[in-house]
């Protein structure tokens, strides 16, 4: 980035995360500040004190003397690094505020190179046993409850912001262009041929017999009069009711036999011609024109969105009933369900290392898509912060440890001025 662009970047304010804790840091760096100022002092008293003496007192004359130059060349280090000393503007001072931006990218550079590799990730991921704890959280409990209370909460949400106009959308934008698009033909020839070689309709002839053979027991009269309506005119009454109850009596031996005998005629009838249709549609070219022409007739009816609205109405109706019903039947099986899940995590010792791999690989995979634009939120936003106040908050918080420098300074600069004029004492 160009100095132009770096300086024509707007600035802003670091905003307070917590006031009390600023202070307290304040209070702190205060009293390390008067520790080192204080010991930079009592160095400077008795260094005036032992001037010019011998012996002993020479010994701690040296020694005052560097832990002085000790204390003033830290002090003066220290503050180097967010202003400039005593206000004069020193080469290579004040390195904080002037160079933010480069030590904003130093420390994206150190994050990328440094915590976002895959190795380090799948080390952490698989040191955190994400699953195992999964399960050992979900094995209580309160937390199962709160799982399916958050989850029903969000559904019912999500739900109510489901308008009509949304379905009717997704319908006619959506749904029928595609359905157009899709020749119909060959997926209801498969289908139908699945059907056929599975004996899966056996269920649904059985199902309509025995309907149809309750429905003519339970009423006679109904089926009486119905052929009665429709007999001519001119024929006797006597002779309508023997002929229509004769027609009942045949029709449920009929279904009887339907009903008890697997290979009646009538399902060998209904299996060939069901048949056939199965293979019409998927070679006759004229019966795939019927269907494409029956599904155009039913995606144009109006009535096609109409229906779709009141189907979703019902299910969201349903569901929300059975949300919003703590003691409900989906609330108590989410409660089962993760009950049992729980149960397979803690158990499960292959499953929880499946889990924990495929949650690594996420990891690694979105650090490896996103890791470049996340550590560049560091870089972007160091790059925003005004220099002079970015080096006042980092000194608040880093700057009651660099105090020990100064401190440590004065200490092993007085040990080191002994140690010198020792040597200076021993040499002459």
């Amino acid at each position: 980035m160009s100095t132009t662009a770096a300086t024509q970047r707007p600035t802003v304010s670091l905003i307070t995360p917590d006031p009390g804790a600023d202070e307290e840091r304040r209070r702190g760096l205060r009293r390390m500040r008067t520790v080192a100022v204080g010991l930079l002092a009592l160095a400077a008293v008795v260094y005036v004190a032992t001037l010019g003496r011998d012996g002993a007192w020479g010994f701690v004359n040296a020694g005052a003397e560097a832990s002085m130059v000790g204390a003033i060349a830290d002090w003066f280090a220290v503050t180097a690094l967010f202003k400039h000393p005593l206000g004069l503007p020193i080469p290579h001072t004040a390195l904080v505020p002037k160079r933010k931006d480069e030590l904003g990218k130093g420390l994206e550079e150190f994050v990328g190179e440094n915590f976002l590799q895959e190795d380090i990730i799948r080390e952490r991921v698989a040191a955190a046993t994400i699953s195992a704890r999964v399960g050992d959280w979900l094995a209580e409990p309160a937390n199962a409850r709160r799982v399916v209370d958050e989850a029903s909460d969000v559904a019912a949400i999500a739900l109510g912001k489901v308008r009509d106009d949304h379905i009717v959308d997704l319908v006619t934008q959506a749904l029928v262009p595609r359905f157009r698009e899709e020749p119909i033909a060959p997926l209801l020839g498969t289908t139908l041929m699945e059907v056929l070689r599975d004996d899966l309709h056996h269920g649904v002839v059985d199902l309509a017999v025995d309907e149809m053979h309750r429905w003519l027991v339970e009423n006679p009269e109904t089926f009486s009069s119905v052929l009665e309506e429709r007999a001519p005119w001119w024929t006797p009454p006597r002779l309508n009711e023997a002929v229509t109850s004769r027609m009942h009596v045949q029709a449920l031996a009929w279904l009887e036999d339907i009903r008890d005998d697997p290979h009646h005629r009538a399902r060998e009838a209904l299996d060939s011609m069901l048949g056939q249709l199965a293979t019409d549609l998927l070679h006759d070219r004229e019966t795939q024109e019927r269907a494409e022409s029956f599904k155009e007739r039913l995606l144009e009816h109006p009535q096609v969105a109409a229906t779709a609205v009141s189907l979703w109405k019902a299910m969201r109706s349903a569901l929300l009933a059975s949300i919003e019903d703590r003691e409900g039947a989906v609330r108590q099986r989410l409660l089962a369900e993760l009950d049992l899940f729980s149960e397979r995590l803690r158990q499960d010792a292959p499953l929880r290392e499946r889990l924990d791999r495929t949650a690594a690989d996420l990891t690694v995979f979105m650090v490896e898509r996103y890791g470049a634009e996340v550590t560049t939120v560091i870089t972007s936003t160091i790059e925003r912060w005004d220099g002079k106040e970015a080096a006042r908050r980092i000194e608040l918080h880093v700057g009651k440890d660099l105090q020990f420098i100064r401190i440590n300074g004065t200490i092993v600069g007085g040990l080191v001025g002994v140690l010198i004029h020792t040597f200076s004492v021993l040499v002459h």
